[in-house]
């Protein structure tokens, strides 16, 4: 029924910007936080970012703070990670989640309800 599906991925040069969307469907959008994760190649899946579920609250990584921007259109039942300065190191394939609290932007993996296929970014130098 809850069905995320991820967008907008793709191969790009360091110091390119990438806007990846999330659509959700089947679920009560608003009452989930929302984030993104990654995993690349030999690594674990690694968080992101993450927005409750008016938006007001947003965290992010250490390593993508500053560069990267979640927001979400609940009109529309889509979150969006705007990704600028692409590193080669944020090659990953990029993975929509939504959370079990609205509250609070979630950090964690295993606060995650549902999960989307994931999309891969690939970024050369």
């Amino acid at each position: 029924q809850v069905q995320l599906v991820e967008s907008g991925g793709g191969l790009v040069q360091a110091g390119d910007s990438l806007r990846l969307s999330c659509a959700a469907s089947g679920l009560t959008f608003s009452a989930y936080s929302m984030g993104w994760f990654r995993q690349a190649p030999g690594k674990e899946r690694e968080f992101v970012a993450a927005i409750n579920w008016n938006g007001i609250t947003q965290r992010y990584s250490d390593s993508v703070k500053g560069r990267f921007t979640i927001s979400r259109d609940n009109a529309k039942n889509t979150v969006y990670l705007q990704m600028n300065n692409l590193r080669p190191e944020d090659t990953a394939v990029y993975l929509c989640a939504a959370g079990t609290s609205r509250v609070a932007a979630l950090t964690s993996s295993r606060l995650y309800n549902y999960w989307g296929q994931g999309i891969q970014v690939t970024v050369s130098s």
